[in-house]
């Protein structure tokens, strides 16, 4: 569900999961995306000479999921304003991604162009073997002050 304007966001409110299914496609596709072309991206057997089980996930990939994981929860209009994160462990193909958050700050937003809340949300992404992503990512909502409330 959307948190876009008409709905209530408070400090301390979970985002619902996001399970993304890490595939070794996502991983490729996501590599050349972003024009990372290191062979652990794409290169089994390079990426296992190399001392890796296996392709893993860039960081470029991951900061995408984080913000689809944001704009996703607050709606077509909400403007990512800052993406912070730190990696941990990999995102190998086979396993899942879990992306979870709690709404940390709630501030209005005023200006001549627009006027909403400024959003900030913890974010963290787990997987089978642990900690993938840790983070927070600051979001503007649009619409005026009834969009977003403040707890």
């Amino acid at each position: 569900m959307s948190a876009g304007v008409g709905q209530m966001v408070c400090v301390g409110d979970e985002l619902p999961p996001l399970e993304i299914e890490i595939t070794r496609t996502l991983i490729v596709a996501g590599a050349v995306a972003s024009r990372d072309y290191q062979d652990v991206h794409h290169d089994a057997e390079l990426a296992r000479q190399k001392g890796s089980p296996d392709i893993f996930m860039n960081i470029l990939t991951t900061n995408g999921l984080v913000g689809r994981y944001i704009t996703d929860h607050f709606g077509p209009t909400a403007v990512l304003r800052r993406v912070a994160i730190r990696l941990g462990v990999p995102n190998y193909p086979g396993d899942t991604m879990v992306l979870t958050g709690t709404v940390e700050g709630v501030a209005e937003v005023e200006g001549e162009d627009a006027a909403g809340k400024t959003v900030t949300v913890k974010v963290a992404g787990a997987n089978g073997i642990g900690k993938h992503v840790t983070g927070t990512v600051t979001v503007t909502v649009p619409g005026g002050t009834d969009g977003v409330g403040r707890s």
